[in-house]
C-alpha cells in the first residue's frame, strides 16, 4: 500500500516536483534534438504507445518490490487488476479523455492561427484549477487564483513565437477551431483532476492505479497508431526511424510519466502545472546553450511571470493537496437537507 498522506514530508513533495521538472526539461531537450538531427523521423504515435508499455512494466516492477513477495504480488494483481473490471473501466476514463483532448487540439491547430492556438490552449491551466475546486471540493485564495492566471500568461509569453508570413493559403474554420480548443481545454482539466480524485479517494496503491490506467492507455494508443499511421507502419515497420536517442526520449517520457503520477498523488494537479511551466523555462534556457536559441524580451518577461507566480502560489496557506473528509461530510449534510 502507498504511504499515508500524513506521513509524506514537505521535503519528499519538493523532491518529487524537482525531479519531475528536471526530467520534463530533459525530455523536451532530447525530443528537440531527435527531431532536428535524425534524417529519418520516427512515428510519434508508436513512441507514445511504447512509452505506455514501459510505464506499465516499470509500475509492475515497483508493485512487485512493494509487495515484498511473489505470492503477495500475484494476489495484488489478481484482486486489483484481473478481478476488478469496474476499477479498470474507472481508470480507462482518463486515457479516453486524453485521446479526445489530443484529437481536439490537432483539430484546433488546423483551424486557428498558431498564435491564437498558443494563447487559448494555455487556458487549460486555470481550467485545471477550476476543476480542482469543483470536483475535489477545495478552495483557492484570491492570491492563488492570481498566481494561476499569472502562470498562464507567463507560459504564453515563454512559448510565444511571432507569426511568419506565408504565401500558402489554408482554409480554416475559426468557429470549429475555438469549439475544438474549448473541448481540449476542458478535457485537460477534467482528466487530470479525475485521476487525482481516484488516487486520493482510496488506499489502493499508486502503482496498482498506474497499472490499471496504463493497460487502457496501451489499447487507446494502439488504436491511435493504426488510425493515424497504419498504412505507413505496415510499409516501413513499427520501429521505423528509431535510434538510441529516440529510445532515450521514450525512457525520459516514461520516467516523467511515473513521477507525474507521484506528484499528483502527493501534491495536486495545480502544482503539476507549475512544475511543467518551470520545465518549459529550464528547457528553453538549455536550448540557448545547446541549439543557439535566442532569448527574446517576451521570453524574459514570461520567465519573470512564471517565477513570481510560483513564489506567490507557494506562500503559506491552507493545505489544498488533500480531500478534506470534514468538508465532504458537511457537503453531504447540506445536500440531505
Amino acid at each position: 500500500m502507498a504511504a499515508p498522506r500524513e506521513n509524506v514530508s514537505l521535503l519528499f513533495k519538493f523532491y518529487c516536483l524537482a525531479v519531475m521538472t528536471l526530467v520534463a526539461a530533459a525530455y523536451t531537450i532530447a525530443l528537440r534534438y531527435t527531431r532536428t538531427s535524425d534524417k529519418e523521423l520516427y512515428f510519434s504515435t508508436t513512441a507514445v504507445c511504447i512509452t505506455e508499455v514501459i510505464k506499465l512494466l516499470l509500475s509492475v516492477g515497483i508493485l512487485a518490490k512493494e509487495a515484498g513477495s511473489l505470492g503477495r504480488f500475484k494476489a495484488s494483481l489478481k484482486e486489483n487488476v484481473l478481478g476488478s473490471p469496474k476499477e479498470l473501466m474507472k481508470l480507462s476514463v482518463p486515457s479516453l479523455v486524453y485521446a479526445v483532448q489530443n484529437n481536439m487540439a490537432f483539430l484546433a491547430l488546423s483551424n486557428l492561427d498558431a498564435a491564437v492556438y498558443q494563447v487559448t490552449y494555455q487556458l487549460k491551466i486555470p481550467c485545471t484549477a477550476l476543476c480542482t475546486v469543483l470536483m475535489l471540493n477545495r478552495t483557492l485564495s484570491k492570491l492563488q487564483w492570481i498566481s494561476v492566471f499569472m502562470l498562464c500568461g507567463g507560459v504564453i509569453l515563454v512559448q510565444w513565437k511571432p507569426a511568419q508570413a506565408t504565401k500558402v493559403v489554408v482554409e480554416q474554420n475559426p468557429l470549429l477551431g475555438f469549439g475544438a480548443i474549448a473541448v481540449a481545454v476542458l478535457c485537460s482539466g477534467f482528466a487530470g483532476v479525475y485521476f487525482e480524485k481516484v488516487l486520493k479517494s482510496s488506499d489502493t496503491s499508486l502503482w496498482v492505479r498506474n497499472i490499471q490506467m496504463y493497460l487502457s492507455g496501451i489499447v487507446v494508443t494502439l488504436v491511435g497508431v493504426y488510425l493515424s499511421d497504419g498504412a505507413e507502419i505496415n510499409e516501413k515497420g513499427f520501429f521505423y526511424g528509431y535510434t538510441y536517442y529516440v529510445w532515450f526520449v521514450i525512457f525520459l517520457a516514461s520516467v516523467g510519466g511515473l513521477y507525474t503520477s507521484v506528484v499528483v498523488k502527493y501534491t495536486d494537479n495545480i502544482m503539476k502545472g507549475f512544475s511543467a511551466a518551470a520545465a518549459i523555462v529550464l528547457s528553453t534556457f538549455a536550448s540557448v546553450m545547446l541549439f543557439g536559441l535566442q532569448i527574446t524580451l517576451t521570453f524574459a518577461l514570461g520567465t519573470l511571470l512564471v517565477c513570481v507566480s510560483i513564489y506567490l502560489y507557494g506562500l503559506p496557506r491552507q493545505d489544498t493537496t488533500s480531500i478534506q473528509q470534514g468538508e465532504i461530510a458537511s457537503k453531504e449534510r447540506v445536500g440531505g437537507v
